[in-house]
């Protein structure tokens, strides 16, 4: 399968994802982005890494000496892709009580799960459950000015060939976590 769409997220995310820490996103959308709202853009994502906006406060301890902060604007020479995924589903909510609820589901720190619910607080969060997998091989890309930029979606210069192969959690301890992300996240 050939890929091309990449969602974008820190680093730290994109590596807690790849190693099957974790398997959900939390979005409002990027500042960039149409009416700046979130929309999944595709089904199927390259998990594209980001180094800007990354914050070792926002982080539960364990995944803080991962970040180094840059300066505003910074990005490395060549971006390594680790990994995609297939968003297999989304919730809704507007409710700080079943975001809090989420907080053994990801790897930021519970004030950041609140700050995102509360920006734009018209606009309901996104969680995005991730079925994750990693490349064969990572894969380094040139920096491009078309992947800067304050927004969740890009679209590679090249698509990228995926497979299945190589899941970061089995089929149940995926399915397992959905349910419980759902069971707080009723429709």
């Amino acid at each position: 399968m050939l890929i091309d769409a990449a969602l974008k997220e820190w680093s730290v995310a994109v590596d807690a994802l790849a190693e099957g820490d974790m398997m959900m996103l939390l979005r409002k959308g990027g500042i960039k982005e149409a009416q700046g709202r979130f929309s999944a853009q595709a089904e199927n994502v390259v998990l594209f890494p980001t180094f800007e906006h990354q914050q070792p406060a926002l982080l539960k301890p364990q995944y803080q000496a991962a970040v180094k902060p840059v300066e505003q604007g910074w990005h490395p020479r060549t971006i390594t892709l680790k990994a995609w995924a297939a968003i297999t589903d989304i919730f809704l909510t507007r409710d700080a009580d079943k975001v809090a609820a989420l907080a053994n589901f990801h790897i930021w720190q519970p004030q950041l799960a609140q700050d995102r619910l509360r920006w734009k607080a018209s606009q309901p969060l996104y969680v995005l459950a991730l079925r994750t997998y990693r490349l064969a091989k990572p894969v380094e890309l040139p920096w491009q000015a078309s992947y800067g930029g304050c927004r969740s979606w890009i679209t590679l210069a090249e698509p990228l060939s995926v497979s299945r192969d190589m899941p970061v959690m089995s089929d149940r301890d995926y399915q397992q976590q959905v349910g419980a992300i759902a069971a707080h996240l009723p429709g």
